[in-house]
């Protein structure tokens, strides 16, 4: 990212990347030409030699040196440093593949990538990605929420000017313009977090049926089936019901307790699904052979405070984890007739604000929690505690580079070193776990004061709040914040 104040034209503005010092207009103008820096300058080989390896005397060298360290110590970190009055942000669009922003007529602070049939691992563009988010309308204002069923196409990469022989893309297409469809489904409350799950088609020719399950600021879970919205973007002359817009089924057991954790299990195809409270209690629903759902009339509890996160297990069936403003992780049985967890361990002294299970590496769990600290455990090392309190354990690895609270944190989907964390910061970070320095390359890095050698990008998005990779296009990433939403995908990965 780079600074820039009110006042400045676009002409004016150079993203500078960080490391980078700034260029001297003056030194880098375009009637520069190349000379010999050593003609006339020096007879003899001796004199080129006392002058140091690059014709400067030592000391001319090593001033520059210090100040180019200088101006790495004082690069502009978005989340860290402070924008002065009249500056705002630049992203440095060089480091950039695809970057497109939409606005959205209420912010949402959650949403969810919807899987289509365009086939996976695609990288030609534009892209197009489907996705569904609830809305957060202001107090007073709630007969305007509503559930956001959304396409967007025509996602053309960065215009860089050139195009490698091997790139599968349409000239025409690539130079579109985004084109964002949507259907909306009408609400009466806020939606703290929606996520979709795809049951099996019903026959070869049959799309997947594409469920949601909206937890609601009044307590209520609402389950609705969006597979004729995702039909009506595609098939010319589909239209929506009345009926079709209204829930499949409503969860009252929370009893009006509002709630922000949700999951579907993503090993049973039917449809399986958690939802936990602020009063501590996870409910269990599932759906039944003819198509209704059953919610456990007795739910899983264990936790002092508020489930602010579930997730289930991407290779075991019947097991699932849990955070909680507590400080503890627990992790679960669903068969357990006791309805007690399995483990527990202190994670943190402050609210577990989200969790994300390695889909790669199963035995890995990554946490973010309220201090804007987020860890990586091994669930392996993970004992049961004798009676009922919670254990403590050490991380595999854990960051303090946020300043804020984590409020997203999701592994790559292939990639098990990679992670996309989400902060109060205003900051969508990349990180790379198999970074590591020894004690030379550390010394000689000349990098940020206290940025770990694992950040690999920062993204600087207002309220950020969610994000999630695209199963299907590799290396994007889609965000929602209180400016709306941001799809983009990096170079760096």
């Amino acid at each position: 990212m780079s600074k820039r104040t009110a006042d400045e034209s676009d002409e004016e503005v150079q993203a500078l990347k960080a490391g980078q010092r700034p260029v001297n207009e003056e030194e880098n103008g375009e009637d520069m030409e190349f000379e010999d820096e050593f003609e006339d300058e020096f007879e003899s080989e001796d004199e080129i030699l006392e002058a140091g390896v690059d014709g400067r005397p030592d000391e001319e060298r090593e001033a520059e040196e210090r100040e180019a360290m200088e101006v790495d110590q004082d690069t502009f970190i978005p989340g860290r440093h402070k924008l002065d009055a009249g500056q705002t942000l630049a992203p440095d669009l060089s480091t950039y593949e695809m970057l497109h922003t939409l606005d959205a007529p209420w912010p949402c602070l959650s949403f969810d990538i919807v899987r289509d049939n365009l086939g996976n691992e695609r990288r030609a563009f534009p892209a197009t990605v489907y996705s569904v988010a609830g809305t957060q309308a202001a107090q007073g204002r709630e007969k305007e929420n509503q559930i956001m069923v959304m396409k967007m196409s025509s996602l053309s990469r960065m215009d860089r000017g050139e195009q490698s022989e091997d790139e599968d893309s349409d000239d025409e297409d690539e130079n579109a313009d985004p084109i964002l469809e949507t259907k909306s489904i009408p609400l009466t409350s806020c939606t703290n977090r929606i996520r979709a799950h795809q049951s099996p088609q019903a026959s070869s020719s049959a799309p997947p049926t594409t469920l949601t399950a909206a937890m609601t600021e009044s307590g209520e879970v609402l389950i609705h089936d969006i597979t004729p919205h995702l039909t009506s973007f595609d098939v010319p002359g589909t239209t929506i019901s009345p009926q079709q817009n209204k829930p499949l089924s409503t969860i009252r057991a929370h009893k009006k307790s509002e709630g922000y954790a949700l999951d579907w299990s993503p090993l049973v195809p039917s449809g399986k699904l958690l939802t936990g409270d602020v009063d501590g209690k996870i409910f269990a629903t599932t759906r039944t052979e003819g198509g209704g759902f059953v919610t456990d009339t007795t739910p899983f509890t264990g936790h002092a405070s508020s489930v602010e996160e579930l997730q289930w297990s991407p290779s075991e069936r019947n097991v699932f984890a849990s955070a909680s403003s507590d400080g503890t992780v627990k992790i679960w049985d669903a068969r357990s007739k006791s309805r007690k967890p399995a483990l527990s361990v202190q994670v943190s002294s402050t609210d577990v604000n989200v969790l994300s299970w390695s889909r790669q590496t199963t035995h890995l769990l990554a946490s973010g929690a309220d201090d804007g600290e987020w860890a990586v455990w091994d669930l392996r090392q993970w004992k049961p505690q004798a009676g009922s309190g919670s254990s403590k354990q050490t991380p595999v690895a854990n960051f303090k580079f946020h300043k804020e609270q984590i409020t997203s944190v999701e592994w790559h989907p292939t990639d098990d070193s990679i992670v996309a964390v989400c902060a109060g910061d205003n900051t969508l970070t990349l990180w790379d776990l198999a970074v590591e320095l020894d004690d030379e390359e550390s010394q000689n890095t000349a990098g940020v004061k206290d940025v770990p050698p694992q950040l690999l990008f920062v993204h600087y998005m207002e309220q950020v709040k969610e994000a999630h990779w695209h199963p299907q296009i590799p290396g994007t990433l889609m965000a929602t914040g209180g400016s709306g939403f941001g799809v983009f995908k990096t170079i760096s990965v």
